[in-house]
C-alpha cells in the first residue's frame, strides 16, 4: 500500500493540539508533511511547553497514522515549541498582596485641585464611623497633605518590631491609620525626587509598615498618569479606583485620560466610579438656590459617557476647605448635609467594591451587612 500525503493530513485532521479547539492541520500546528515510501515525517509546532504535552501529541500523530493510514508506516515526528506572546494580550502589571488586607482602592484625579484629597480623607473617615478598619497611604509624594487633614503634622510613625521585622507603625486618627510622606518633611521643604527614590520610599511606606488587618487601604495619588502611578500599581494589587473631577470641561478632559490609565490592557484596574467636586455652589444667605460655577453634571455626564458608574456629587463649599484646613474632615461634622454627601458616596464605593469583588478575581471577596444603620465588611 502507497501512503499519500494527503492521506496523512486527513488523518491528522482528526486531532487537536491540547488546549486548542480547531484541528491540528486548520489550526497551523502542522507546518509540514513528507513521505518517502513508507517512511512519514511531521512538522508541527505548539505551544504548551510542558513534556506531557509533547508526549501526549507525538503518541497521538503515530498512532493515528498507523490507524488511518498504514500500521508499518515509520513516523517521525519534529515538534517545536514556540509559547507566543500575542499583540492583542500584553502581561498585566500587578503587585503583590499585604497580608491582612482585603481591598486597596486608590484615588485619583487626571488634574490638580480637584479636592482628590479632601474627597480620600473623608471617604476614609466616612468608613471608618461605618465600623470598617482602615488605613490611608498618602501617595503624592510631591504635596502630600494627609498630616494636614488629619491633624497630624506634628507627629511621626513609632517603630514596632512584627515577626522579627522592624516596621512603621501608621500614625492613627479618627479612626484612620495614616502614613504620608509628610512625616519625614518639613513643612516648607520641596520633595526634590526623581522616579525611581520616589517609587523606594513609596515601597517602604508600603511593605515596611505594620498596617494589621485593614478591610479598606485608600491610596491618595498624585494628579496625572505618570511614574508615581505605574510604581504604585506595580507594587499593590488594586482592587479598584475611584476617579475625582469637578464638572470643568478643562478637569474632565484629564479624568477621562485617568479613567483611561487603569483601564489599559497591562493595567486592567476596575474604576469604581467617578466623583463630582465642586458641583455647585449655594450661598447661606439663598439655601434653596444652586449656581454651578463650573459647569453642570459633567463628571456625571463624563461616567455615562465612559459606562461607569457616578459615585455622587459634591457641593462647593467653605465648611469642607475650613474642616481640611484645621485637621478635622468635614465628614465628621454629624447631621450636616455635608456628612450625608460623603456617606452617601463612601456607600457606593463600598457596593461598587462588592459588586467587583463578586464579579472578578481577587483581592479577597467581601459582604456587607447592614448593623445599626451602617456598612460592615465581613471576611
Amino acid at each position: 500500500m502507497k501512503i499519500e500525503k494527503k492521506d496523512v493530513l486527513k488523518a491528522l485532521e482528526s486531532l487537536s493540539v491540547p488546549g486548542e479547539g480547531q484541528n491540528m492541520v486548520e489550526s497551523g500546528a502542522v507546518k509540514n508533511v513528507l513521505v518517502f515510501g513508507e517512511e512519514v515525517v511531521v512538522d508541527i509546532t505548539i505551544n504548551n511547553p510542558s513534556l506531557q504535552a509533547k508526549k501526549k501529541v507525538e503518541v497521538s500523530i503515530l498512532k493515528t497514522i498507523h490507524d488511518q493510514v498504514h500500521p508499518k508506516a515509520e513516523v517521525k515526528v519534529n515538534l517545536k515549541v514556540e509559547v507566543q506572546q500575542t499583540a492583542d494580550k500584553k502581561p498585566e502589571i500587578k503587585g503583590k498582596p499585604i497580608p491582612g488586607i482585603d481591598n486597596i482602592v486608590a484615588v485619583a484625579s487626571g488634574k490638580g485641585g480637584v479636592g482628590k484629597s479632601t474627597v480620600t480623607a473623608n471617604i476614609a473617615v466616612s468608613l471608618a464611623k461605618m465600623g470598617f478598619k482602615v488605613g490611608l497611604l498618602d501617595a503624592d509624594i510631591y504635596g502630600p497633605s494627609a498630616t494636614i487633614m488629619f491633624d497630624i503634622i506634628n507627629e511621626r510613625p513609632l517603630s514596632v518590631t512584627v515577626d522579627g521585622k522592624s516596621k512603621m507603625k501608621p500614625v492613627e486618627s479618627y479612626g484612620v491609620k495614616v502614613l504620608s510622606i509628610g512625616f519625614f518633611t518639613q513643612p516648607d521643604q520641596a520633595v526634590v525626587w526623581r522616579g525611581p527614590m520616589a517609587a523606594k520610599a513609596l515601597n517602604q511606606m508600603i511593605f515596611d509598615a505594620a498596617w494589621g488587618n485593614l478591610d479598606f487601604l485608600l491610596v491618595d495619588l498624585p494628579p496625572g498618569t505618570g511614574d508615581i502611578h505605574l510604581s504604585i500599581m506595580q507594587s499593590l494589587p488594586l482592587t479598584g479606583a475611584v476617579v475625582v473631577s469637578t464638572p470643568q470641561n478643562v478637569a474632565l478632559a484629564d479624568a477621562r485620560k485617568g479613567v483611561a490609565m487603569f483601564q489599559q490592557e497591562s493595567i486592567n484596574v476596575p474604576v469604581l466610579g467617578i466623583v463630582e467636586n465642586m458641583a455647585y455652589f449655594t450661598p447661606p444667605e439663598l439655601p434653596d438656590h444652586k449656581y454651578h460655577i463650573f459647569g453642570k453634571d459633567g463628571a456625571r455626564h463624563l461616567a455615562e459617557d465612559l459606562k461607569v458608574p457616578f459615585l455622587g456629587e459634591l457641593p462647593l463649599q467653605q465648611s469642607i476647605r475650613e474642616a481640611g484646613d484645621v485637621g478635622r474632615p468635614a465628614a465628621m461634622q454629624e447631621g450636616t448635609d455635608i456628612e450625608k454627601a460623603f456617606e452617601e458616596i463612601t456607600r457606593n464605593v463600598v457596593s461598587e467594591t462588592v459588586r467587583r469583588n463578586d464579579a472578578l478575581p481577587p483581592t479577597k471577596a467581601i459582604q456587607i451587612t447592614t448593623m445599626a444603620g451602617c456598612s460592615a465588611v465581613k471576611k
